[in-house]
């Protein structure tokens, strides 16, 4: 089987795309990404030889390009995580979110249905979405599967369209679908653009904390294993033309979570208890800032039986290590050698 995995240079792609690579043997992994500022291909050096993953440089925005490779690789099966993903840019430019996150989706589900074959039999097109997609919540409930649309913000617009043209492809046209929606991610080689990661940088240069508005705002996290653990399972085991709601069942105020962080960083630094709270400061609020996700994940655990593995103080933990241990990793980020990755290691092979 020929699994086509979008987006997995990313965060959680390159989690899911090693996973597979690992626990699929039989199955030939392809990984497309067009290696935008979030692609990253040192996330992956430790599958890159195997003989089961290959790497695809493209865009799903252009649909020429994804025409070429689906005639020549004959995927059978698509994960879809190619995305924009961060608010704030969102916000400042939301044409690339519509170009990507929905137009990119477009010509993916376009391109299925060209090269897939009623009645579908070895075929799907799986989902990565987000809890974002819902919108807000007040102090109390959680998002279900059931919960209407409500997005706030140019990403979670961009999200929900994507979701919509999703599921109207399997109404339409019957083609199978599995979707699922997911709540912050967390862990082992995410951007530091993110809060986690950006706060662990800024904790190791002793530069600022911005937390926005009054710190808050309530969010669910789930470690980024078990997220790519998750959609192994649905991927697997989820029943066609359902959606997944998957999160930690562990919710954290922004500013909560940030002075948890601030104490592992002081013991993993050794410094003075207190040290990188002091770097946390408040800074004017994001504009349609939602107050509070939080997801209900009873079906995956009930119907699939997935729930998380780790706790978050021992993901924090864990996230803490790695990163501390990988400070080459955060060194090429911030100076841009990463983009170089691809030439160096794949051109000139």
């Amino acid at each position: 089987m020929n699994i086509l995995i979008t987006g997995g240079a990313g965060f959680i792609g390159s989690h899911v795309v090693r996973l597979f690579v690992n626990n699929r043997k039989g199955d030939h992994i392809y990984n497309l990404d067009s290696l935008t500022y979030a692609g990253n291909l040192e996330n992956l050096q430790d599958v890159e030889q195997a003989g089961n993953y290959t790497f695809l440089k493209g865009d799903i925005n252009n649909l020429e390009e994804i025409d070429s490779l689906f005639s020549q690789y004959k995927f059978d099966k698509v994960i879809h995580l190619a995305a924009e993903s961060h608010v704030d840019r969102s916000i400042k430019d939301p044409l690339i979110f519509v170009k990507t996150n929905i137009i990119g989706t477009v010509n993916l589900l376009n391109t299925c249905l060209k090269y897939w074959k009623t009645p579908y039999t070895s075929n799907l097109f799986y989902h990565i979405s987000t809890d974002e997609v819902y919108g807000t919540l007040g102090q109390d409930g959680l998002f279900t599967e059931t919960t209407a649309y409500d997005p706030n913000s140019p990403y979670s617009a961009s999200k929900a369209s994507s979701d919509h043209f999703v599921r109207s492809y399997g109404e339409t046209y019957g083609l199978p679908y599995k979707i699922s929606n997911c709540s912050n991610n967390y862990g082992p080689n995410q951007f530091p653009e993110k809060l986690i990661p950006l706060f662990i940088n800024n904790c190791i240069e002793e530069s600022m904390l911005p937390v926005y508005g009054d710190g808050d705002y309530i969010r669910d996290w789930l470690y980024v294993v078990d997220h790519a653990k998750a959609i192994e399972t649905i991927f697997n085991k989820g029943k066609l033309k359902q959606t997944y709601n998957v999160g930690g069942f562990n919710e954290w105020k922004n500013l909560e979570l940030v002075k948890l962080l601030c104490e592992v960083m002081d013991e993993k630094l050794n410094r003075k208890p207190g040290s990188c709270a002091k770097l946390i400061q408040f800074v004017k609020d994001r504009p349609g800032h939602d107050k509070r996700y939080a997801i209900d994940a009873s079906k995956i655990k009930e119907e699939l039986g997935w729930e998380p593995s780790v706790t978050f103080k021992e993901g924090l933990e864990l996230t803490v290590d790695w990163y501390l241990a990988n400070t080459d990793w955060l060194l090429n980020i911030k100076n841009g050698k990463y983009q170089n990755y691809y030439s160096a290691h794949y051109l000139n092979s």
